[in-house]
């Protein structure tokens, strides 16, 4: 099974950088965040941030078929979506509409994933 080495490699460094500004959100929230809610906010956005830019940095260095590679990309697009879309919406005030979309390319990606390890 040939690796799409370049692709994987570009995944696994955004979920190294998704990783990074993930910390960067929560020292945020937890220092510079009064309003309890946006904080919660913030957090939550932190959290997904981290735990999908470790999943891709683990999977980017993988070999991959072209239906995890798909999968991956919607985690690093999902993730953007929801984690950007929350954390801007406590931050920034900006609208929170594309949050739902986000979660649901998480989800749906997710399951590719489960379609991907099955298939193997």
């Amino acid at each position: 099974m040939p690796r799409d080495g370049r692709m994987g490699d570009w995944l696994a460094a955004a979920g190294a950088v998704l990783a990074a500004l993930a910390i960067a959100l929560s020292a945020y929230a937890a220092h510079g965040v009064a309003d309890a809610h946006a904080r919660g906010a913030v957090q939550t956005a932190g959290l997904y941030a981290f735990a999908h830019g470790a999943v891709l940095l683990v999977l980017g260095g993988a070999p991959a078929r072209r239906l995890r590679r798909l999968a991956m990309a919607g985690l690093l697009l999902g993730t953007l979506l929801f984690a950007g879309s929350v954390a801007g919406g406590a931050l920034l005030g900006w609208p929170t509409r594309l949050a739902p979309f986000g979660g649901s390319l998480l989800m749906a990606s997710w399951l590719l994933l489960a379609v991907d390890a099955v298939r193997r």
